[in-house]
C-alpha cells in the first residue's frame, strides 16, 4: 500500500556527498559522518551505512542512546558520542568501543577505566566544552589518568560558531584559541591522534580547520553550508504526498481556519495529507509552496495538524496525484532551503522535524547494503 505522505531518501546522494566532502578535506584528515537526530531526520542506520560506503571512517552521534542504535544495527565503525550527563552508562560505551567526549572536569572523573575520550575545549562558541580557565587543569589531570592507564585521550576538539559566515572575525580567533589549547595539552604530555574542529562549512571553506578529522553534518545531506558557495552537494531527501481531496471552488471562497486565504477566481483546491504534526511548519501558511504537475502552487490558508491546502489554479489534478513538498530542486519543487526561509528557520530544523509518522523510503544502490 502506497503511503499518502513519505520522505524519500536518496542514499546514493549521501554517499556522493561523503565522497565529495572527503575529497575537499586535507589529505591527512579522516571524515566523520554526523548521524545524530536520526541522521538529521533521514534515518540513522541507512545514512550511516551509505556514508561509510562513501568513505567516512567515523560516525558522530549526540547521545549514548544513539550510539546504542549504531551498535545494535551491526555497525562497528569508530563512533563518538558527545552530549550527556555525568551519570550515563559510560561502561556500556567502553564495552562497545564508543568514544566519549569530555566537556567538564566532572565528566573526566566519571569516565570508567578503559574509556577512549575526546577532550572538548570551548574556543568561543560558549556552548558545550571545557571552560578556557579549566583547560590547563583538565588536560593535566587527563594526562595523569592516561599515564596510569585509566583512560586513553584519543582526541581534542572544539566547534566553530560562524564558519558559515566567511570573514566573521570569530573564526580566526577560534582557530588561534584551538591551537593554544593544543599547545597547552602538549605541554601537559598529551599527544592525541585526532584533533578536530571543522564542521560542514569548515570543510568547504576553511582548510586551516581540517587538522586530523572533519565532521560532516548538514552537508552530508546535501544542503550547501555557506550561502552563495556551491560545492556540488546533492540534496538527499524528497518530501512528497498524494492528493486526498480535490475540489473546484468559486471566487470568494475562504480556505482553512479563519479563512485567511480567500480565492479571487475559479480555482482548484488540493488537500495535502501532511501537517505540522508531520513537520510542515505553520509559518508556511499563506507563504510556502509545493509542486503539483510540474508547477509551483501556493499553500492556501493555514497549515493544520494533519493537512493543508494548495491552490492548483486551473491544473488538472486527480485524487492520488503526487505533490512534492520539497526535494532536490531539479524541477519546479521547492528546496528545503526555501522551506526554511519561508518558516524563518534553518534547513536543520525542517529536516529533523519531519515527523515519525511519515515513513522513510530509501532509494539508490547503497540501499542494498541495509
Amino acid at each position: 500500500m502506497q503511503p499518502v505522505a513519505e520522505a524519500v531518501v536518496d542514499l546514493d546522494a549521501v554517499a556522493h556527498n561523503t565522497r565529495l566532502l572527503s575529497g575537499l578535506a586535507a589529505p591527512r584528515a579522516q571524515t566523520m559522518a554526523v548521524v545524530k537526530a536520526n541522521g538529521f531526520g533521514h534515518g540513522l542506520l541507512p545514512v550511516a551505512r551509505a556514508a561509510l560506503a562513501g568513505g567516512a571512517t567515523w560516525l558522530g552521534v549526540t547521545s549514548i542512546a544513539e550510539a546504542r542504535t549504531v551498535r545494535d544495527g551491526g555497525i562497528g565503525a569508530p563512533t563518538l558520542a558527545w552530549l550527556f550527563g555525568t551519570g550515563d552508562d559510560f561502561a556500556w560505551a567502553v564495552r562497545n568501543d564508543v568514544d566519549l567526549s569530555v566537556s567538564t572536569p566532572r565528566h573526566l572523573e566519571a569516565m570508567p577505566a578503559g574509556a577512549a575520550v575526546h577532550l572538548k575545549v570551548d574556543t568561543g562558541l560558549t556552548r558545550n566544552g571545557v571552560a578556557w580557565a579549566d583547560w590547563p587543569d583538565l588536560v593535566a589531570r587527563a594526562a595523569d589518568l592516561e599515564r596510569r592507564g585509566t583512560i586513553r585521550v584519543r582526541g581534542i576538539w572544539s566547534h566553530l560558531a560562524a564558519a558559515d559566515d566567511p570573514g566573521n572575525p570569530s573564526v580566526a580567533l577560534q582557530l588561534e584559541r584551538f591551537d593554544e589549547a593544543l599547545a597547552v595539552a602538549a605541554k601537559a604530555g598529551l599527544e592525541p591522534e585526532l584533533r578536530h574542529l571543522a564542521n560542514s562549512a569548515g570543510i568547504v571553506d576553511l582548510p586551516a580547520s581540517h587538522y586530523d578529522l572533519v565532521r560532516a553534518g548538514l552537508a552530508l545531506y546535501g544542503v550547501e553550508p555557506i550561502d552563495g558557495v556551491t560545492a556540488g552537494l546533492r540534496r538527499a531527501m524528497t518530501l512528497r504526498a498524494r492528493a486526498v481531496n480535490v475540489k473546484r471552488v468559486p471566487p470568494g471562497t475562504g480556505v482553512s481556519y479563519l479563512h485567511q486565504y480567500v480565492t479571487d477566481r475559479d480555482t482548484t483546491m488540493v488537500l495535502v495529507p501532511a501537517g505540522y504534526a508531520d513537520g510542515v511548519p505553520r509559518l508556511l501558511s499563506n507563504r510556502g509552496a509545493v509542486a503539483i504537475g510540474g508547477r509551483r502552487c501556493p499553500i492556501a490558508g493555514r497549515v493544520a495538524m494533519d493537512q493543508f491546502v494548495a491552490d492548483a489554479g486551473d491544473l488538472d489534478v486527480a485524487l492520488g496525484d503526487e505533490i512534492v513538498l520539497f526535494g532536490p530542486g531539479d524541477g519546479a519543487e521547492p528546496t528545503v532551503e526555501e522551506w526554511a526561509a519561508w518558516a524563518q528557520t534553518n534547513p536543520h530544523e525542517i529536516l529533523t522535524g519531519i515527523g515519525a509518522r511519515v515513513p522513510r523510503t530509501y532509494i539508490g544502490k547503497e540501499h542494498v547494503h541495509g
